[in-house]
């Protein structure tokens, strides 16, 4: 089963919890504090692997959490940081928020890394709060969650050439004859059901990526038949092999199939239009082939190049491939981070600031306090020493959530809620 598009969920691991301790040596009176820091939580890292072609491994398991730091020791030993998690893809695959759809990677080098969701920093321990003042204090952090979100994968083949046609024009039987693919060939339509990559080779030493792509039909553009899921992997083509069947077995005009199939691939995206062109008139083995092929050349446009083969005879092939090549040396790459980069810019330029909080009341009169900084300030708060319970309440103030709250009409011995966890007002 060929998969180039699947949604998973990615955790970085949380940060370990610094730790409260003092030294306790004999003769070493007020030893002070010795509590450790936390290690830092795994980054979920996605690495290319040239040897995949799909993203079937992400079928059986969509879920990818990192590891937790360790946490913080006394003698202020800080706690080992958890090693990343990698998780492997193939070359082309783009990776997007979900929600935003936002482009966070494209990785198509071998071995080329990207962080997907960052692991939490550890958290601090008591030693990190020692002040004149307070040079024995009992406060410690717990480590920072880490980043956690829902991602898209989609794969966009790394080809250098991609045959593009009618269902049943002949290009997996093209695919077969100059490469060593094994593509599905029946006479029916829609045999291929998933794109076959091979390699031609030119001469010794000279090689390109070939891609058969599951026949377009009218419409493709707009979701009819197979096509539309598959245009994806034409993006990355430098060469577009525009298969025509000049036999007209199937009751078609040629010439109106090439223009045809431009025009959807016109209507998925405009770029497309911009990669060169060669036209493979293919079945010239078949009756009526030669006397449809003068018609075609007619009516086309001379810049574009027209090569008679016969996968059958094997006849027309090698100055096929030969232009082919050429064309790829000659034409620039047509990466997809420009396009994303600059959708980009039109898209969040004008974002504002999240609010720090949210002070919403329930029916039965309590305070919720809500907000991403809240949340984690709150997770990062150890609540097991009055002196970490005080410094929070001084956090909140210093965000203003006290005079917010105020305003909402809250009073003395009024529950506030943060999280699951809730707390008694008191001015």
């Amino acid at each position: 089963m060929f998969v180039d598009q699947v949604n998973v969920f990615v955790k970085g691991g949380d940060g370990g919890n610094g730790m409260v301790a003092f030294r306790r040596e004999k003769y070493v009176p007020d030893g002070g504090p010795a509590g450790g820091d936390g290690g830092k939580g795994a980054d979920v890292i996605f690495e290319v692997n040239e040897g995949l072609r799909t993203l079937m491994d992400f079928r059986y398991k969509r879920h990818f959490k990192g590891q937790k730091g360790e946490n913080g020791r006394t003698k202020n030993q800080h706690g080992k940081s958890a090693p990343p998690l990698v998780v492997q893809v193939p070359p082309g695959t783009v990776v997007r928020d979900r929600e935003t759809g936002q482009l966070i990677a494209d990785l198509t080098e071998n071995k080329q890394r990207a962080i997907i969701a960052a692991g939490g920093r550890g958290g601090r321990g008591n030693t990190r709060f020692s002040t004149p003042a307070n040079p024995a204090p009992y406060i410690s952090e717990n480590g920072a969650p880490g980043e956690e979100k829902e991602v898209q994968l989609e794969l966009k083949l790394l080809a250098d050439a991609g045959l593009v046609g009618f269902p049943s024009v002949g290009k997996s039987t093209l695919l077969s004859v100059v490469t060593s693919a094994k593509p599905k060939i029946a006479e029916y339509h829609f045999t291929t059901l998933a794109p076959n990559l091979g390699v031609v080779s030119v001469d010794e030493g000279r090689s390109f990526v070939l891609a058969d792509l599951p026949g377009l039909i009218e419409g493709a553009s707009s979701g009819a038949g197979l096509g539309y899921q598959f245009l994806r992997h034409i993006e990355r083509t430098r060469v577009i092999i525009h298969v025509v069947d000049m036999s007209g077995s199937e009751g078609r005009d040629p010439y109106d199939d090439f223009v045809k199939i431009n025009e959807e691939l016109k209507s998925y995206q405009l770029r497309l239009l911009e990669r060169p062109q060669i036209v493979a008139a293919s079945k010239m083995d078949m009756p009526d082939a030669e006397k449809n092929l003068e018609a075609f050349k007619k009516k086309m446009d001379p810049d574009i190049q027209i090569f008679p083969i016969s996968s059958l005879v094997k006849s027309g092939l090698q100055s096929m491939i030969t232009a082919v090549y050429n064309l790829i040396l000659e034409t620039p790459e047509f990466p997809v981070k420009q396009a994303e980069e600059a959708e980009e810019k039109a898209v969040f330029a004008f974002d504002k600031d999240e609010p720090p909080f949210v002070i919403t009341r329930d029916a039965d009169g309590i305070y919720n306090v809500s907000g991403p900084k809240v949340e984690q300030l709150f997770k990062m708060t150890n609540f097991q020493f009055d002196e970490a319970v005080r410094r929070f309440a001084r956090q909140l103030r210093g965000m203003g959530i006290d005079d917010a709250l105020r305003k909402k009409g809250v009073r003395d011995g009024d529950t506030v809620r943060v999280m699951d966890f809730e707390f008694e007002y008191t001015d």
